[in-house]
C-alpha cells in the first residue's frame, strides 16, 4: 500500500475567479496556484493576494503531499480523497510536477485531519 504524509500549509487561503481578459496578479507568499481553463481563470492564494472586486471564497487550508512523487504513481489522490469524501469534507485538488495538494475548508480542518490519520496518512504541521 502507498504510504503518504501530508504537510499542512500554515496560511489560510482563498480561491478566486479572475477576469480572463486581464493579466493575472502575481501573488505573494510561499504557496499559490493559478489555473486557466477555457474561459475561467482561478487563483488559490493567501487572501491578501486576491484582487479587489473579484468573486472569491476564503477559508481554505492546503494539505501538501510530502514528495517529490514519481509522475507514474497511481492512486495518490484517491488515497487522500476517499477518507475525506467518507467524512463529508469538501475539497479543492491540484497537482504540481512534484506532488499533489488538497485544500479543505478551514472550518472542517479538524475533521479532515482526523479522517486522513484514520486512513493511515501522516499529518505534519498541525496546530
Amino acid at each position: 500500500m502507498l504510504t503518504l504524509e501530508v504537510q499542512l500549509h500554515p496560511e489560510v487561503l482563498a480561491i478566486a475567479r479572475l477576469d480572463t481578459l486581464r493579466s493575472p496578479p502575481m501573488p505573494t507568499g510561499e504557496f499559490w496556484a493559478l489555473v486557466r481553463r477555457n474561459d475561467e481563470l482561478s487563483l488559490l492564494a493567501p487572501e491578501a493576494s486576491v484582487p479587489e472586486g473579484v468573486l472569491y471564497e476564503s477559508g481554505w487550508r492546503a494539505l501538501i503531499v510530502r514528495g517529490p512523487l514519481e509522475l507514474g504513481l497511481v492512486g495518490v489522490l484517491l488515497r487522500l480523497l476517499e477518507p475525506l469524501a467518507a467524512a463529508g469534507v469538501p475539497i479543492l485538488a491540484l497537482s504540481t510536477f512534484d506532488t499533489d495538494v488538497v485544500a479543505v475548508p478551514d472550518d472542517r480542518l479538524a475533521e479532515a485531519l482526523a479522517a486522513l490519520r484514520g486512513a493511515g496518512i501522516g499529518v505534519h504541521g498541525e496546530g
